[in-house]
């Protein structure tokens, strides 16, 4: 079956309706098959996939309550999990269409239906359904690409779920080969001394020396010898022969963090090492030399500080050979499920407490909507907290750190929204009114999940605005 012609399939035990829905699609150019009966479409379901589902939800003359059409519903949603249910109800059995809606039924609609609405949702439907089974195989792509990089290459335990990290991390480990001098950029907290721990674990240089160097961290006095080294008599103070950081990383990789820190008369004499291999301690004329890798990082924009005159431009050059881009942790929200399970089992273990532990959902809620200004060094300190304060088996927000958790507000209550809440809700119920009530159209319409909507909706206190007729 050709994934943009995924049929729909109609369940009805009313041969005339189900030739009025026959009939319609077939005038909008939409693919579909029929069953007459729960037993018929659960063959159906078990032998092709759908785009969608239309069920009734009676079945048999004296069937009024709903029970067929909610067995049948999860019966489907067992078989092929993530298709999407459109329920036809009448009156009688329009409670129980509302709570399939709730455990997960796209939605529901009325007998006698709006032809245009209805080709309208479905189509919606299955188009959601198209991009849903498309990005599943991409995840079983990614996850085997992941599975194969982590075979074949040392990775040093690095947490991950995102596409973005899996296309740095292999070009990281595919520039691993070569000597050239790497420059990883990205904001503070996002991992870039993992990355580099990941381009010298793959590399030649592999059992040679990692030095790490926090550029910002060194006094501007004191640069030169950290890094060059110092003989006796360089500098007050100074005891004996001091051994830099070039020297001590000789035959393996020198990792300078927050390069763009360097002073100018520093940049000179790396731009010197870089060119030639060749340095001179402080204090001396004899010249070394040192078998380094070097790999810096920056979250600063390095334009600006060429521009500026911070940074000299044919430094630059130098580093940045290769630059490897770490994206900051909200543009990879994948990443952060993995990365708190991660983190929560170790920091269980290292604090004594219970492996039990397991997140509230409005703490999950609170962890994917949060900003992560600081990166996965933010989430990391926060799971860790979260592990020392918490009292019970469940981790609340607020042992996170977050606000205490939001309760559910009635509609009328106005006080307990802030205004960026109010905003929120009043463009939910514009988007939900757009979409005549259609969940699924509203989360797409928004970029979210039907359940992110759900519960968004229940926070606010709002309810689908569209009513069965009498």
């Amino acid at each position: 079956m050709d994934p943009l012609k995924l049929p729909v399939l109609i369940v009805d035990d009313q041969p005339a309706v189900v030739r009025a829905l026959e009939v319609l699609f077939d005038l909008h150019e939409i693919p579909h098959r029929s069953a007459f009966s729960p037993e018929e479409a659960r063959n159906r379901v078990a032998a092709e996939t759908f785009g969608a589902v239309i069920q009734d939800m009676n079945f048999g003359p004296s069937e009024t309550s709903g029970e067929a059409g909610m067995e049948l519903f999860h019966a489907i949603q067992e078989i092929q999990s993530g298709v999407p249910v459109l329920l036809m109800t009448a009156w009688a059995s329009l409670e129980t269409a509302v709570q399939l809606v709730k455990e997960g039924a796209a939605d529901y609609i009325e007998k006698p239906w709006n032809d245009e609405k209805l080709v309208a949702t479905v189509r919606n439907l299955v188009r959601l359904r198209r991009l849903e089974l498309e990005n599943q195989r991409l995840r079983a792509e990614l996850e085997e690409s992941r599975h194969s990089l982590a075979r074949d290459h040392d990775l040093c335990e690095i947490v991950y779920a995102s596409e973005a990290m899996h296309r740095v991390i292999s070009l990281a480990v595919s520039v691993a080969r070569s000597d050239a001098p790497v420059l990883i950029s990205g904001p503070s907290g996002s991992g870039k001394e993992r990355l580099a721990e990941i381009v010298q674990a793959n590399s030649r240089r592999r059992r040679g020396p990692f030095v790490r160097v926090n550029v910002g961290a060194i006094p501007e006095e004191l640069m030169e010898s950290e890094l060059f080294g110092a003989e006796v008599g360089a500098y007050t103070g100074l005891q004996g022969r001091r051994i830099g950081h070039f020297e001590t990383a000789n035959g393996g990789t020198l990792f300078l963090d927050e390069i763009d820190a360097l002073s100018l008369a520093g940049q000179v004499k790396l731009l010197r090492v870089l060119q030639s291999g060749e340095f001179q301690r402080l204090g001396s004329s004899q010249t070394h030399r040192s078998d380094v890798r070097v790999i810096s990082a920056t979250n600063d924009d390095l334009g600006a500080a060429i521009a500026s005159g911070r940074l000299r431009e044919d430094l630059m050059f130098r580093l940045n050979v290769v630059e490897l881009q770490m994206p900051a942790l909200m543009d990879r929200r994948e990443d952060i499920v993995p990365l708190v399970e991660h983190f929560l089992g170790h920091y269980a273990r290292e604090e004594g407490a219970s492996d039990s532990l397991e997140l509230s959902s409005a703490a999950v809620a609170a962890l994917q909507d949060h900003s992560w200004s600081g990166n996965v060094r933010e989430l990391e300190n926060r799971i860790q907290r979260a592990v020392v304060v918490a009292t019970g088996s469940e981790i609340s927000s607020s042992d996170l750190g977050f606000d205490s958790e939001v309760p559910t507000l009635p509609e009328a209550d106005q006080s307990g929204l802030t205004e960026g809440d109010k905003a929120d809700r009043e463009q939910l119920r514009k988007v939900l009114a757009d979409a005549n009530g259609v969940v699924a159209r509203a989360a797409e319409d928004l970029g979210i999940s039907r359940q992110a909507l759900y519960r968004k909706m229940s926070r606010y206190g709002i309810e689908l605005e569209r009513r069965p007729k009498p």
